[in-house]
């Protein structure tokens, strides 16, 4: 089988989590964007991979990381986001 694109793994992580959805919860659009904005992130700045981050456009990288990570928070009605959300 060949690697998926990022595309591909933002579309698989919205699906995986509308399976999780159950009876559709009322956010559930909500929820499965902000999976699939999540594995965006982890495609642009992989969590596993630091070098990535270094000097200025790993920095600048790593901030784009950040923001994607906060709009994924801000879908599921967190306060506090963090990089993990959703990840457990």
């Amino acid at each position: 089988m060949s690697e998926l694109s990022p595309a591909q793994k933002a579309l698989a992580a919205f699906n995986e989590r509308h399976e999780l959805c159950g009876p559709f919860d009322d956010d559930w659009v909500e929820q499965c964007l902000a999976a699939a904005i999540e594995e965006l992130a982890d495609q642009v700045v992989p969590e596993h991979k630091p070098w990535l981050r270094t000097g200025e456009r790993g920095a600048a990288k790593h901030d784009v990381r950040l923001e994607l990570f906060a709009i994924a928070a801000e879908l599921r009605g967190d306060t506090t986001p963090t990089e993990d959300n959703g990840q457990a």
